[in-house]
């Protein structure tokens, strides 16, 4: 450096490297989206359409390449399926992984409510489940929330006859995304839903839905203020009609 030349400054120097260190974040950040992407899809994923979730002219191959690059050697790899990409388990782990396919069984009008009626009311003995409902218990509509998971027995009522106690499972909290029974709808929550107090039930809805929704109509009579699924004109034969 010679005399006639200028010291070069911190700030100039770190203004040279700046544009790089943006491009690295850039990536880094790309990469980040693009892997969201592919987690969340159950599907292959075009490379057209990961371009779509980035800023226009993105290196969308050399950004797939560092992220496959990243998960090799994983438990789970990004794989290439033909013009889309996914994430799948590593094929040398298939002998530790066993596949579980579970078939959804749909709920019928009367498992609906009987669900709704041990959720708001729980627990809840049979005799107070037909109570409500005004109409006798099928026989296997328990079992049926039982084997779905969402309800379970708690035990027996001091009472003569000692009949079963039904109370909901932390799976059915899950399945209805709630926190706690406390975040189950209100009776004014379920007005403004429009899920109570008009011609159809609840359950009629559900019955076209793929996911079981909660079967309440407000009815005049029985506890819980009458809460049961259906209209105001009387009680719906249970399925089947067989007492249990």
């Amino acid at each position: 450096m010679t005399d006639d030349q200028p010291p070069m400054m911190a700030d100039d120097a770190s203004c040279d490297d700046a544009p790089g260190r943006d491009d690295a974040s850039g990536h880094r950040h790309a990469m980040r989206v693009i892997e969201a992407v592919l987690f969340a899809s159950p599907d292959p994923v075009p490379r057209a359409r990961l371009a779509e979730y980035l800023p226009a002219g993105a290196p969308v191959d050399m950004l797939l390449q560092h992220l496959a690059a990243d998960y090799a050697g994983r438990g789970i790899e990004l794989v290439r399926r033909d013009d889309a990409w996914a994430f799948r388990t590593a094929p040398d782990l298939a002998a530790h992984l066993q596949a579980r396919v579970i078939e959804p069984r749909r709920l019928g009008r009367a498992a609906l409510e009987v669900l709704a009626i041990i959720a708001y009311h729980q627990p809840a003995t049979r005799a107070e489940i037909e109570d409500i409902r005004g109409v006798a218990l099928a026989r296997g509509t328990l079992d049926l929330l039982v084997e779905a998971g969402f309800v379970r027995p708690r035990g027996r009522r001091q009472v003569v006859g000692r009949p079963l106690e039904w109370v909901t499972t932390p799976h059915f909290l899950d399945h209805f995304d709630l926190a706690s029974l406390a975040d189950l709808p209100g009776l004014d929550e379920l007005k403004a839903a429009g899920l109570i107090g008009g011609a159809r039930g609840i359950a009629d809805y559900a019955a076209e839905r793929d996911q079981p929704q909660l079967p309440l109509v407000l009815r005049s009579r029985g506890r819980l203020d009458g809460f049961t699924a259906g209209t105001d004109s009387g009680a719906a034969p249970d399925d089947g009609g067989k007492p249990g």
